[in-house]
């Protein structure tokens, strides 16, 4: 029974209660200090302040921030921008000089983001050279928690695509002030240094992780709060409000102030709620705005090993440049890109499969030719009329199918290994890539039957030479970056085949590597997981303007 119920465990992604790492004293001390844990099974308080409360989860040892209940992010409807904004006020204690060049960077995007302000506010038409432009710039400098947010707003930008809803509540400093979001982030940054400064965490803005007090990964200390973090240069700068609960809290600023009082449910209920219900989003397409809009960030990157996936170039070439080795997962053309310089490995992801398809919707030309064997299919015949149904019906990675599709995709890409099912070894590290276009769900037990057997027969004799697998879609939950708050999320998808874990265990396996899910860049690219017994990366890296490719090479270090 107890052998049950550690493989059971270490399917769910973490070791079983004999050889798990122990919380720290100081966090199993807190979770007595509060009573409502007496009748809370799952979610304990472990660090809590007014508007904000810090708990862990006892079925999968995470743990997480959240308000109290009263507390308003944002009086803008449909503001989605709070985890972004969140991670720039992690950004900005950490390096506000970094913040500030970002800014700057996007100096151009903002003042086009104000004009499209002033004009939803007053009507009036200004260039980006006005003086009105120049002065609501000059206020976003002037006002760190503005500028934290405007940050957090370009992220998105650079993520997801141009904004378009209540631009003005959003850059404007006049407007800005009744969105209550100043007052939020202020608390919010106040909750997060009391925090870090009570207890053994990191905090990214998103994700909250325990510190490794033995020794910490400068991997994960680089971009997130902890007690390692000097924050004296960004606390210099913030306002009074923001310092309270600080210990030595610093001298005032000569900054101007922002209203730091936070919006709160109880005090101003009637007025969001009609707010909200006349509210006029003023909202033109992403799409459309694309064209308004340049890249001020590099299209080059200089990564030894790049990671990168869903790209979905849609202008017949790849928007990078990498003159290295690349990692390709799946999903890289929508246009029929080819490039005969970028080199490294591909695997096959969904949309690959329609991309090497002919243009013409004649299939009795030649161009069909060498597809004629698959009309007979289902699958195939659903992949040229409704793909989204075809992603269901897919035959699993061993099928003729996607031979046809690699030998398409290494005509465009001459020095690119596309591994279908395949292995190759580079400086000393052994890639497998496997075909998994999507995520088969409904069909798993085929799916990790084809799993083990293709592991077994690629990982061969070498148990010691390490190795990364490379797939579109994750292998399974366990081995997966997509949070279970997500709803593309499947709690289904899990390993049920034992002796795919038993691969991991057997061999030096350092980690895996998939797409597929569009992941934010700003959420994280990779993750440590327990699985196997043993602690790998998990690697996921979306194309994004502010994500051109995750650098593999410190990863594959530390591991080896």
């Amino acid at each position: 029974m107890a052998d049950d119920e550690n493989k059971l465990s270490r399917r769910k992604g973490f070791l079983p209660q004999t050889d798990k790492i122990h919380l720290p004293l100081a966090l199993a001390s807190r979770i007595e200090l509060f009573p409502e844990n007496k009748r809370r099974p799952v979610n304990k308080t472990v660090f809590k302040n007014e508007y904000f409360q810090l708990t862990y989860n006892t079925r999968d040892h995470s743990l997480s921030i959240s308000t109290k209940g009263d507390l308003v992010y944002s009086a803008i409807p449909y503001d989605t921008a709070r985890n972004y904004i969140q991670r720039a006020g992690i950004q900005y204690l950490i390096r506000p000089e970094g913040v500030r060049q970002y800014i700057e960077l996007h100096q151009s995007t903002i003042e086009n983001y104000l004009v499209k302000s002033i004009f939803q506010v007053s009507g009036q038409k200004v260039s980006e050279n006005s003086f009105d432009v120049k002065q609501a710039y000059n206020a976003i400098l002037q006002n760190p928690l503005l500028e934290i947010q405007v940050t957090g707003r370009l992220m998105q930008h650079d993520e997801t695509g141009p904004l378009s809803a209540n631009l003005a509540g959003k850059f404007l400093f006049s407007e800005n002030l009744k969105t209550g979001i100043s007052g939020y982030l202020s608390e919010y940054l106040n909750f997060v240094i009391q925090a870090t400064n009570a207890l053994p965490l990191m905090i990214d803005g998103g994700n909250v992780r325990l510190l490794d007090s033995t020794e910490p990964d400068p991997l994960l200390l680089e971009n997130n709060l902890s007690i390692h973090s000097n924050i004296e240069t960004a606390l210099a700068l913030l306002p009074q409000e923001v310092k309270q609960g600080i210990e030595n809290a610093l001298q005032l600023t000569n900054q101007p102030l922002i209203n730091t009082q936070p919006l709160l449910r109880s005090e101003y209920g009637k007025e969001l709620t009609h707010l909200r219900e006349n509210y006029i989003a003023h909202s033109v397409h992403p799409d459309e705005l694309a064209q308004s809009f340049e890249n001020v960030h590099s299209a080059e990157n200089r990564n030894l090993i790049n990671v990168l996936s869903d790209i979905h170039a849609t202008e017949g070439q790849l928007p990078f440049v990498n003159r290295n080795f690349n990692i390709l997962a799946g999903d890289v053309s929508d246009s029929k890109v080819e490039n005969q310089e970028i080199a490294g490995i591909y695997v096959i992801g969904m949309h690959e499969l329609l991309d090497v398809l002919p243009e013409s919707a004649d299939t009795t030309t030649n161009d069909w030719k060498k597809w004629q064997s698959f009309f007979h299919y289902e699958w195939f015949k659903a992949l040229t009329t409704d793909p989204e149904e075809a992603s269901y019906l897919l035959p699993i990675g061993d099928a003729p199918f996607y031979e046809v599709v690699k030998g398409e995709l290494t005509q465009r890409f001459a020095k690119m290994h596309v591994l279908n099912n395949e292995g190759l070894i580079h400086e000393g590290v052994r890639y497998i890539g496997l075909t998994i276009p999507v995520a088969l769900v409904q069909r798993k037990a085929a799916v990790q039957r084809f799993l083990l057997k293709i592991l077994k027969e690629l990982l061969g004799e070498d148990r010691e030479i390490p190795t990364v697998i490379v797939s579109h879609a994750p292998l399974f939950n366990e081995l997966s970056l997509l949070s279970p708050t997500s709803e593309a999320y499947n709690k289904e998808n899990v390993c049920q085949e034992p002796g795919i874990e038993e691969l991991f265990a057997e061999y030096n396996i350092l980690g895996v590597i998939h797409g597929h899910h569009h992941i934010p860049a700003s959420s994280r690219r990779f993750a440590k997981v327990v699985f196997g017994g043993k602690t790998l990366f998990v690697v996921c890296s979306i194309y994004s303007k502010v994500n051109t490719g995750f650098e593999l090479m410190n990863l594959l270090n530390s591991e080896k």
